[in-house]
């Protein structure tokens, strides 16, 4: 059991049955009345996100996650299959499991799939990938490196604002939290 004053952003814990992922949290003190901790959590098995209120020193029950690093190898259709490098252990993930990092997956590519006990949850991306513009407005001269920008899609289908200079074929490190340009690789 942990205490909802110790909540720190990605503990994951279980309430009412669920697994959930703590999201942002905030500890309110009211003038009046007692403490309590405002909280936004992500439920692992379905992704949904719900607002929920702790009083302050409320007991909750912290899940037991896994996580095993492991590459992605290919697309089966509606799943997408994991191999662990170690003992060559295939699994498949089905892809409403993972809806928003299928924007940032790249065959080969390590991630790490989290686990609760034998039940696969979904996968977590590093914090920065490196993906290939496909498409995207050819240059134009003058353009400067704080002009502004345009979309671009990348090898995933992601499309992302990057600056004027940024061509076809040029390789970027994009951050998978939010989707946003960094740098060229």
């Amino acid at each position: 059991m942990i205490s909802v004053n110790d909540f720190k952003n990605g503990l994951t814990i279980e309430v009412d049955g669920q697994l959930w992922r703590v999201i942002e949290f905030l500890h309110v003190k009211p003038g009046k009345g007692s403490a309590f901790v405002r909280s936004k959590l992500k439920n692992l098995r379905n992704g949904a996100v719900q607002e929920k209120t702790f009083r302050a020193g409320e007991k909750v029950q912290q899940a037991q996650i896994d996580t095993k690093s492991m590459q992605y190898l290919y697309n089966d259709g509606d799943s997408y299959v994991f191999m662990d490098t170690n003992t060559y252990e295939q699994i498949a993930i089905p892809a409403v499991n993972m809806q928003d990092e299928l924007k940032y997956l790249k065959e080969n590519m390590e991630v790490s799939v989290i686990m609760f006990g034998s039940e696969t949850l979904g996968i977590e991306l590093p914090n920065v990938v490196e993906l290939t513009v496909t498409e995207t407005e050819p240059t134009i001269k003058g353009n400067t490196a704080s002009g502004g920008s345009k979309p671009a899609t990348m090898e995933t289908g992601l499309v992302t604002q990057v600056p004027f200079f940024i061509n076809e074929g040029d390789v970027l490190k994009i951050n998978t939290s939010d989707g946003t340009y960094i740098s060229r690789a």
